[in-house]
């Protein structure tokens, strides 16, 4: 196991031994960055490429699944700040074709509260899954480079009957950010990746973020990710890496850098993206489990962390900033993944371990 530290002269040893019990955990690769009252910690513990002993990089490019939903919450209430989309008012209005419940708003969209059947499948409360688009086993692997049009990922989810009526739950569904995303797309009458652009990249000067669309290409630098399947009865593993994100779309299909999701993330949560009043809508949890419009709030013994942390085939971040993006942890993690998620419970152990060390002061 290889670990690297940089961290302008700091000492943080409970940061270190927490990424290096992570790669003990089954992680591959683990890179983390942490900005608070004493400066910059970035680290790497791990691999680079599975069987290999080079370093993982610390500035390296990730795929960083869903927390994808909260660069595209955030533009969508950019736009509305400009008085271009209005949270209150029928995504139909702005997507006619598709023939949407008119009960559904772009806030509903956000905050996973209109019902619609999520693309990538469901697991209902009496354990029955309804699959969607493929994205387990051989049948993904085999398909790792097909590519999906938004459209069709949302047709898909209208054939199945919702889960509740608009507004009167709570369920998490790609769709709905496919649909948030097409909004912006449809009001501005430029692609997403244009006014991502526009909106954050540009201002902010983040180099390192990408919304790749149907591409499989992701930049150099970049640590690898893996996924473990039957074939035939025979266990293969292979690098996945490059895959075409649009199975899960603009659920989670975009690539960062842990420097620029802290620069992001920061920005955000220190109300330089988002008006004060807008920011606090995003900000005010549905009772669920506490997701916002695109944000999820958590409660710890130190005060509420915001954070939306993602997972996609072998890859994923971690975001959290306190509320006012002083203190921020970023994370890039890779690991061999499967069709049991069997690296679920070290990835939420990651998590709870990580803000437990910078956010409560539980060095462990």
């Amino acid at each position: 196991m290889s670990t690297t530290v940089s961290g302008q002269g700091q000492d943080r040893p409970e940061l270190q031994k927490a990424i290096e019990e992570l790669v003990a955990s089954g992680f591959v690769g683990v890179q983390l960055r942490v900005n608070d009252e004493r400066g910059e910690w970035v680290g790497s513990a791990g691999a680079r490429e599975l069987g290999r002993s080079d370093e993982p990089v610390t500035d390296g490019h990730f795929r960083i699944g869903s927390t994808t939903k909260n660069f595209v919450a955030t533009s969508v209430l950019m736009l509305v700040a400009e008085g271009r989309i209005g949270l209150d008012v029928p995504a139909d209005d702005y997507l006619p074709g598709f023939g949407l419940d008119r009960r559904i708003t772009v806030r509903m969209l956000l905050q996973h509260t209109s019902g619609i059947f999520n693309h990538t499948g469901e697991l209902y409360e009496d354990g029955r899954i309804e699959w969607g688009i493929p994205w387990r086993g051989k049948e993904w692997v085999d398909n790792r480079f097909k590519t999906y049009l938004p459209e069709e990922l949302v047709r898909l989810s209208l054939s199945k009957p919702g889960r509740f009526a608009p507004g009167t739950g709570w369920s998490y569904a790609n769709t709905n950010y496919v649909l948030a995303r097409l909004v912006v797309e449809e009001v501005t009458g430029r692609s997403f990746a244009e006014e991502l652009q526009r909106l954050i990249l540009g201002p902010l000067g983040m180099t390192g973020t990408v919304a790749p669309g149907t591409s499989p290409e992701i930049p150099e630098p970049y640590n690898h990710g893996y996924y473990r399947y039957d074939d035939a009865g025979q266990e293969r593993t292979v690098d996945v890496t490059r895959q075409n994100p649009s199975w899960v779309g603009a659920g989670g299909d975009m690539i960062s850098t842990t420097k620029d999701l802290h620069t992001y993330f920061s920005a955000l949560m220190g109300g330089r993206l988002v008006p004060a009043e807008l920011l606090a809508e995003m900000r005010t949890p549905e009772a669920t489990v506490g997701y916002g419009l695109g944000v999820f709030a958590q409660e710890t013994d130190s005060g509420t962390v915001f954070h939306h942390n993602g997972a996609t085939m072998g890859s994923a971040a971690l975001m959290y900033a306190t509320p006012d993006g002083a203190r921020t942890l970023t994370a890039g993690l890779t690991w061999v993944d499967d069709a049991d998620l069997a690296i679920a419970p070290a990835f939420l152990a990651a998590q709870q371990r990580f803000v437990d060390a910078v956010f409560c002061g539980k060095l462990g």
